[in-house]
């Protein structure tokens, strides 16, 4: 016997379109969108013994195919799912704030209002001095939970860290994962602990002066787990061909209520998790032909959501379309910046030599960084042989803030097949002298978990899922890695670790004592983060504040110019072996006037593992060291008496 609806309760006050929701005056709210079910019904876990006629709750429908019922009996922690018409098998919410046994299981009620916040004088991210530091929270700590991850926040924000970028925390099923299967998008996945768990990983962040984001997946949902279809058909198309399932009805039938669905969840990670913006994962899949773009729309949803508070959103976009981050007013989606897969190429190719598949159009010469610290993108709009089309739109207008460099992120450091970071696959010298880049260029720099101490772990790909959909997991990602012709040969195809294994999820956990026990790779990131923050010139990048030139095959100049007359710097790379600069025909070189080029700082010096470096000499032209970067500043000039 189903148990009859209050009539006189008050009107609900709700914070999400759908879910359940404690109300103040007692009870709690059930809503759910269902537009093909002509009835559907709550059903609380574990109330039987208590309440034999009280485990089942009519919804009553309403306008555009919802439900909704108030029950007094619920409250915080009780567990619920749905019943479908007279469909035997329960459902979790498609809404659930928590699930506690995972994807398949009970959805459980959460009082977002019950956790005590700290942070009311936190004023959001702020729009200068920016290092981001992605984090996927299963592997930053042996313990792969938001407890020891928040232990670690002070050494991150010693190092100089500004911002964490979480990997997807929207539950999965199975024991680990990326994150980019999720399947549940309002729970925090039950791996990495309780909701409250991880909105006090964000407290803490904020009191250390970090802002964390959050991943976002809004262009597929995970293969094993997903319910929504069993609402509604609609909140799929197949319209469009998404490359990892189906894609997402942002412009078809029955649209503005997904639309509504994903806009609420965007704003739920800001309004209830305090969080400080979201990375938008490949937002080429995401397919909208509607007037207002579901980006554009997500940006200044998520924005109205933080106001007062200032956000950082992030966007990975494959074509490289600058629509993306032009403001609302120049018809553009308003996001703020991109990541940019070209610095990292050319980074990867200059380190390695390694330069086939997406590396092939990418040479690793000076003029390729160079042009990516002035301008962004190195394609945009160009031929480009790898996709045999044009790839990318003019972006020689953007401010450098409008991009992100990395040398390494989860992707990458993945599809080496070994998983080895790059500071294994290169010289120290080079990886010093481009680290040096990296974290004083005009854009914000990204860096992945570990990096900042030369972590030893790999990083593989890893998801544990039944062993069907294992079997094609793990077929499909040796096949994706054929691309690369030393990875396509048998040797290295049966030496490619199995992403169901736990062993490689184990594997690529972190040891945060490698931070001591590679000091000089540690006070490297450091200090180039702390010039980065306190030097008047790296501190304060600008749109044309920067040029550069070549000086040799694998040599070049970056000029920073100071906002004040004759306070530049100049960053000399030499990625080669040692170089005479004889003769020196650039002005880039020139000192300003009345003054002389000064040695700052060098990245071989000894205290980061460096070889040492050579004076300058007073007259004559310059010696440039081999595999390293070493940081000019204008000082005073000598004087010497005139020749007789």
């Amino acid at each position: 016997m189903n148990a009859p609806l209050e009539t006189k309760s008050p009107s609900p006050a709700r914070l999400l379109p759908v879910g359940a929701e404690v109300q103040k005056t007692g009870g709690v709210h059930f809503r759910v969108w269902a537009p093909a079910r002509k009835n559907v019904e709550v059903v609380l876990e574990g109330m039987a013994q208590e309440q034999s006629d009280g485990t089942v709750f009519d919804m009553t429908p309403e306008d555009g195919g919802y439900f909704s019922c108030r029950i007094q009996e619920a409250g915080p922690g009780v567990q619920y799912r749905f019943r479908l018409d007279s469909d035997p098998m329960l459902y979790p919410d498609p809404a659930s704030r928590y699930q506690p046994q995972g994807p398949h299981g009970p959805s459980q009620v959460i009082d977002p209002g019950e956790f005590k916040w700290t942070d009311s004088a936190w004023k959001g991210v702020k729009s200068e001095g920016r290092v981001l530091y992605e984090m996927h929270v299963g592997t930053f700590t042996h313990e792969g939970n938001w407890e020891a991850a928040e232990r670690q926040i002070q050494a991150l924000a010693e190092t100089g860290i500004t911002v964490v970028e979480l990997l997807p925390v929207a539950d999965f099923p199975g024991r680990f994962g990326w994150g980019y299967d999720g399947v549940n998008l309002f729970a925090p996945t039950r791996l990495y602990g309780t909701p409250d768990d991880f909105r006090r990983f964000v407290d803490r962040a904020h009191k250390s002066g970090i802002g964390v984001i959050l991943d976002v997946v809004y262009n597929h949902l995970g293969p094993d787990g997903n319910y929504l279809i069993e609402f509604s058909k609609d909140y799929f198309t197949d319209r469009y061909e998404c490359e990892w399932g189906q894609a997402i009805n942002f412009d078809g039938r029955e649209s503005e209520h997904v639309r509504e669905y994903f806009l609420a969840n965007a704003a739920y990670w800001i309004r209830e998790f305090h969080l400080d913006g979201l990375r938008l994962d490949a937002t080429q899949q995401i397919f909208d032909s509607s007037e207002d773009h579901m980006l554009a729309a997500l940006t200044r949803t998520v924005r109205e959501a933080a106001s007062p508070r200032s956000l950082l959103i992030v966007a990975e976009n494959e074509p490289q379309r600058v629509i993306m981050v032009l403001p609302p007013d120049h018809d553009g989606y308003g996001i703020d910046t991109l990541w940019n897969d070209d610095f990292h190429h050319s980074a990867m190719v200059a380190m390695t030599g390694r330069a086939d598949a997406y590396y092939s159009d990418y040479r690793g010469r000076p003029q390729e960084f160079i042009s990516a610290l002035k301008w962004g993108y190195l394609y945009q709009g160009q031929w480009y042989r790898w996709q045999k089309q044009r790839r990318g739109t003019p972006s020689l207008c953007l401010s450098p803030t409008r991009f992100v460099n990395y040398l390494q992120n989860h992707d990458q450091v993945a599809n080496s097949g070994s998983g080895k970071r790059i500071h294994l696959l290169t010289s120290p010298g080079r990886y010093r002298a481009l680290t040096t880049i990296l974290l004083l260029a005009p854009q914000i720099p990204m860096l992945f978990q570990g990096q900042e101490f030369a972590s030893s772990s790999p990083f593989f790909y890893f998801a544990d899922h039944t062993a069907e959909i294992a079997h094609f997991i793990a077929r499909g990602r040796a096949q994706f890695l054929t691309q690369f012709r030393a990875l396509a040969t048998p040797e290295m195809q049966a030496r490619l670790p199995d992403p169901g294994d736990p062993m490689t999820f184990a594997k690529s956990k972190l040891d945060h004592e490698e931070r001591r026990a590679h000091p000089e790779e540690y006070a490297l990131h450091r200090d180039l983060l702390k010039m980065r923050r306190e030097d008047p010139v790296f501190s304060a990048p600008r749109h044309r504040g920067l040029d550069g030139a070549v000086l040799g095959q694998e040599a070049f100049v970056l000029r920073f110019f100071g906002e004040k007359e004759g306070n530049d710097r100049l960053v000399l790379v030499n990625l080669g072996r040692d170089l005479e600069l004889d003769p020196s025909p650039e002005p880039l070189l020139a000192p300003v006037a009345g003054a002389t080029w000064n040695l700052f700082w060098a990245s071989e010096d000894p205290r980061y593992g460096g070889m040492g470096v050579p004076p300058l000499p007073e007259n004559g032209n310059w010696h440039i060291q081999g595999e390293a970067a070493v940081i000019l500043k204008p000082g005073l000039e000598r004087q010497t008496s005139p020749e007789p």
